[in-house]
């Protein structure tokens, strides 16, 4: 009977630990407004006519 029931917490133990956690996607939008700002930023960094690239998360210069 101990071995049963060391077995059964051992079983518990094991299932409660190896549970998924779950988060939330991010979101993917285009947000018009990040662009707007990831662009003044790269026309600042870069200058202008230098920016090859602009998304809404980064930017790349040439």
């Amino acid at each position: 009977m101990n071995r049963i029931a060391a077995f059964a917490v051992a079983l518990t133990a094991s299932a409660l630990l190896s549970a998924c956690i779950f988060a939330p996607p991010i979101s993917t939008q285009t947000d018009s407004a990040a662009v707007t700002r990831m662009s003044e930023q790269a026309l600042a960094t870069c200058g202008a006519g230098n920016v090859k690239e602009v998304n809404a998360k980064s930017f790349s210069c040439k």
